[in-house]
C-alpha cells in the first residue's frame, strides 16, 4: 500500500494489525511502522514548552491510537529534580541532550533502537558525524548515542536551533546587540534578562568574559573549576548591581517581558522574539560575533516505563511531518532532512535557506523579510559551542546557588 496518495495517509502497524485511515492526515513521509497496535498504551511526558505542546500532542494521540496523552511542561532543573529522585509520573523526558549524563549516571533511561525508529533514515548528518574541531562530549553528534556503532539511542532529537539574544532594535544598535556582552552592558541596567539556567547562564557568562578580555576559556560549555569561580563572581556583581530584569524560565514569561518593553536585551529562544514580533512589538535576533549556543532537545524513555511502544512511537513522530512543520513555523529546526519534501517550497526558502518571505504578512513576518542569522547553513557554521554536561557539575550548582542566593 502506498503512503504518499495524499494528505489522509495511512499509519502501518506492521502485519498483525493493518492499517489506520487517519482524518488529520500525516505527510508522506510520516511513516510509522509498530509491532503492536497502541490501544493499550499511553504517553505521558514532561520537558520544555518548546516541544511539550497540547497540539503536537494532539495530533500524536491521533495518529497513534494511544489511549491517552499527558504533558507536563517543566524547566529543566525541575524536571531533573523530580525524574532523578524516582518519579514514576512519565514515560518520556523530553530532554536537553546536555542533561542526558545525569539520566545514565542513575540508570534512569533506557536506550531505543535506531532501527525501530521508521524515519530515522531522514535524520542530518550532524546528529550522526563527529566535528573533528570539538571533542566528541562536546557536540550533539557525541551526546545522544549510547554505542559506537550508532545502534541506541539515549535521546532521538525532536527539535534543533541555535540560540543568541534577542534585543529591541528601537534601543539597541546591530552593532551593541551582535555580542554576548550585551547581557552584562551598564547601558542596559535593570532591562536585561538572563536565563534561568545554569548550565545556560554560566556558560555565556565565559562567553562574554572571553570576550571582554576577563577569561581566556577554551571551551565556555565546559569551564574549568576557576573559569567556573570568576563567572560567579562577575554574575554575582551584575546582579547586586541591579543589571537584570528578570531570570526567566517560561517562553510566556521571556515573550511578556520583551513585549512590555521591560526586558530590551536578553538570551532569548528565537520563537520567543518572534512571537514578541507577531504582537507588533520591536524584536529582532542577535547574530553574536562569538557565535552560538547550539542545542537538541527530543524523547528519552524513562527506564521501568509500561509504555515502551508508545514511546517509541512518540520518538519516531517527532521525525515525521506534522511536527516538524510546527515547529520549523516557529522558529526551531526539525532534525530530518525530508523536512524539505513536505514544507511548502517558499516557507522552507524563509526558515532553512535564508530567502525573502514572499508570502502575505504573517506573525509578525512581513514580505522580502529575511530570517534574523540567514539559513541554517549559515548559522550552524557559527557554533560557539554545543551545550553539553560539565565535568565540574557539582561545583557549578553550588556557584550558581550562591549567586541566586546573593
Amino acid at each position: 500500500m502506498s503512503l504518499k496518495t495524499n494528505r489522509r495517509s495511512f499509519l502501518q502497524y506492521g502485519a498483525a494489525a493493518g492499517a489506520l485511515a487517519l482524518g488529520s492526515g500525516l505527510h508522506p513521509w510520516s511513516r510509522m511502522a509498530y509491532a503492536a497496535n497502541l490501544g493499550d498504551q499511553q504517553l505521558r511526558t514532561t520537558g520544555l514548552s518548546v516541544t511539550v505542546q497540547d497540539r503536537i500532542l494532539d495530533m500524536f494521540k491521533a495518529a497513534s491510537g494511544v489511549s491517552s496523552v499527558s504533558g507536563t511542561p517543566s524547566t529543566y532543573p525541575d524536571a531533573q529534580t523530580k525524574i532523578l529522585s524516582g518519579s514514576a509520573d512519565f514515560d518520556v523526558w523530553e530532554i536537553i541532550a546536555e542533561r542526558l549524563p545525569a539520566l545514565i549516571a542513575t540508570d534512569n533511561v533506557e536506550t531505543i533502537p535506531a532501527a525501530e525508529l521508521p524515519n530515522w533514515a531522514g535524520i542530518r548528518e550532524i546528529f550522526t558525524k563527529v566535528d573533528p574541531k570539538w571533542d566528541p562530549k562536546a557536540q550533539i553528534s557525541g551526546q545522544i548515542w549510547a554505542d559506537e556503532a550508532q545502534t541506541q539511542l539515549y535521546m532521538v532529537p525532536a527539535v534543533y536551533n541555535f540560540d543568541s539574544i534577542g534585543y529591541n532594535p528601537d534601543v539597541l544598535s546591530e552593532e551593541e546587540a551582535n555580542t554576548w556582552t550585551a547581557l552584562f552592558d551598564d547601558k542596559w541596567k535593570g532591562k536585561s534578562g538572563l536565563n534561568v539556567d545554569p548550565l545556560i547562564a554560566i556558560g555565556q557568562a565565559v562567553l562574554a568574559m572571553n570576550s571582554l578580555g576577563l577569561l581566556n576559556a577554551s571551551n565556555p560549555g565546559n569551564p574549568t573549576m576557576e573559569e567556573i569561580d570568576e563567572a560567579a563572581k562577575f554574575l554575582i556583581s551584575k546582579k547586586k548591581g541591579g543589571q537584570f530584569r528578570a531570570l526567566w524560565g517560561d517562553f510566556g514569561e521571556l515573550v511578556n517581558l520583551m513585549a512590555s518593553g521591560e526586558m530590551v536585551v536578553c538570551d532569548a529562544w528565537q520563537p520567543a522574539v518572534m512571537a514578541v514580533k507577531a504582537q507588533g512589538k520591536p524584536a529582532k535576533y542577535a547574530n553574536p560575533r562569538e557565535g552560538y549556543r547550539g542545542w537538541a532537545i527530543g524523547p528519552s524513555m524513562l527506564k521501568g516505563t509500561a509504555n515502551r511502544d508508545a514511546v517509541i512511537a512518540y520518538a519516531d513522530f517527532w521525525l515525521s511531518g506534522e511536527p516538524g512543520i510546527a515547529v520549523t513555523e516557529q522558529g526551531y529546526y526539525s532534525p530530518s532532512v525530508n523536512i524539505k519534501d513536505v514544507m511548502d517550497p517558499e516557507k522552507y526558502g524563509f526558515w532553512y535557506e535564508g530567502k525573502p518571505w514572499t508570502g502575505e504578512a504573517e506573525r509578525g513576518i512581513n514580505p522580502g523579510d529575511l530570517r534574523d542569522g540567514g539559513s541554517l547553513e549559515e548559522r550552524s557554521s557559527n557554533v560557539a559551542y554545543w551545550h553539553q554536561w560539565p565535568d565540574e557539575y557539582d561545583h557549578l550548582i553550588m556557584r550558581w546557588d550562591e549567586f541566586l542566593n546573593a
